[in-house]
């Protein structure tokens, strides 16, 4: 049976990642005590009627993160492939969304304000968050959130999944990266005009930083630097690793070092590509 395991910060958008999964043909239960999945888990096989399972667990239910690490390993034992994933998004965003609902935060009934019970969730989560695969939201809407799980849950992966992300740095950095590169010693192409209007993924941008020394050398530095470290994070049995690869706008430059990247590392780990700015660009 596979089986999503969907936690995260209230207010991240948990329950629209869950409806995503229903709609993908998952049975979904909302909030379950985790110490309750082994049985719900046997119970379906046992009917063979539901070969795919959704979950989701947060703060309401006082997650024991020992107890989850251990009923994971244990339902992998019995054959079942089990992902976690992790909705999170800034600070900031999740008190204007709080404000916009005028919801009540689950903490928020123990005497602590909205800004304290954000940061206590974030603290008691954040070990689970650390064997997930993570989606911050905080610059996405609903569809787009979808999107984002359908993506993920595509991929039939059997090994470390490696997320290559490109991102610009104006609009703020990915929290969710491992490990994050800066592309902004690079010539820029947007400072020519005939090439402004392109992005990273088009061939008249990437004719220009095929022919830059730097640009090469950036990828070659990079290339070497995660194919040496991959294999020990993998042996750690760590499920992803996000790399994000930024430059001032997020069209340019860090768009071509990751499909760059992306070409390399095609057939040693399963691969997803996203591209936060170039809106255009479809991930993959």
């Amino acid at each position: 049976m596979k089986i999503v395991l969907i936690s995260g910060l209230s207010g991240s958008g948990k329950s629209v990642a869950l409806k995503q999964l229903e709609d993908l043909g998952y049975y979904c239960v909302d909030n379950l005590p985790l110490e309750l999945l082994p049985s719900l888990v046997s119970h379906h096989v046992a009917r063979n009627e539901v070969d795919s399972l959704g979950v989701s667990v947060d703060i309401r239910s006082k997650i024991d993160i020992d107890q989850a690490e251990e009923q994971i390993q244990y339902l992998r034992e019995q054959g079942h492939q089990v992902e976690v994933l992790f909705i999170e998004a800034e600070e900031s965003v999740l008190v204007r969304r709080f404000s916009e609902t005028r919801r009540g935060h689950p903490l928020s009934g123990h005497n602590l304000t909205l800004l304290e019970s954000l940061r206590e969730e974030r603290a008691w989560l954040f070990p689970l968050r650390q064997m997930a695969y993570c989606i911050d939201t905080s610059k996405m809407n609903a569809q787009q959130l979808r999107y984002a799980v359908q993506q993920w849950i595509n991929i039939e992966r059997h090994g470390l999944l490696v997320i290559l992300e490109s991102f610009g740095f104006k609009y703020g950095v990915p929290n969710n990266a491992d490990f994050m590169f800066d592309m902004r010693s690079l010539p820029n192409p947007y400072y020519d005009p005939e090439l402004r209007p392109f992005n990273g993924m088009d061939k008249e941008i990437q004719d220009y930083l095929d022919q830059q020394p730097p640009a090469q050398e950036m990828v070659n530095d990079i290339d070497q630097f995660i194919n040496r470290w991959l294999p020990r994070m993998q042996q750690e049995s760590r499920s992803y690793v996000t790399i994000g690869i930024g430059c001032t706008g997020g069209q340019h430059r860090s768009v071509y070092v990751v499909e760059k990247l992306a070409e390399r590392l095609a057939g040693k780990y399963e691969l997803l590509v996203r591209h936060r700015q170039a809106q255009n660009l479809a991930g993959r």
